[in-house]
């Protein structure tokens, strides 16, 4: 931590590099009891500081850390029947643990969706080591509808900037170019 505000626990003493060789590993809820597992097995990619309001966050952590995985590489191993879906009008579906609050995985069901096919995972949950090091932070302006006081959002962007993570108010420049590269192809502008 930081000053007086916390980026994400899993940074705020700096950013750990992913592993090169890792395969993926085991999520779990925090649930001291039957917790929920979901096994994933590749790498994440794209793994960021998201500041937006509906992802799930650590109490006190203005960022979540999200990632994502390829859809058919991740399977609820254990307690599937504790998860539910937060907001079922949201475009991504956010599987809940009922019990402890934990977002265990989001999964976009719109075939049409730029991003379907891959999972959102918070890598944090994991006690494997070696996944994909955060790589930017996106929708920084969003924590101030959290409750974040403006004048703070100098001192959060200049700690993310110290952290290696360039602050952003939408994705980072590669996964806005891929979006609306994917919404061009459908709609006729750009030929494959």
């Amino acid at each position: 931590m930081t000053g007086t505000f916390s980026i994400h626990p899993s940074v705020d003493n700096g950013i750990q590099p992913g592993a090169d060789d890792f395969a993926g590993g085991t999520l779990v809820c925090h649930c001291s009891r039957d917790p929920v597992k979901v096994r994933v097995d590749a790498q994440s990619a794209h793994n960021h500081a998201c500041g937006c309001t509906k992802c799930w966050k650590p109490k006190g952590a203005l960022f979540s850390l999200v990632a994502v995985v390829p859809r058919d590489k991740l399977r609820v191993s254990e307690h599937a029947e504790k998860l539910e879906v937060v907001d079922p009008g949201a475009t991504i579906q956010r599987h809940a643990c009922r019990e402890c609050g934990v977002h265990l995985y989001g999964r976009i069901e719109n075939s049409a969706h730029p991003l379907y096919g891959l999972d959102f995972i918070h890598t944090e949950l994991s006690p494997d080591k070696g996944w994909s090091a955060p790589q930017f932070a996106a929708f920084v302006s969003s924590i101030i509808e959290s409750g974040t006081d403006p004048a703070l959002m100098g001192a959060v962007r200049a700690r993310l900037k110290a952290l290696g993570l360039e602050p952003y108010d939408c994705l980072s420049p590669p996964l806005m170019d891929a979006i609306a590269t994917h919404l061009a192809k459908a709609s006729g502008a750009l030929k494959s």
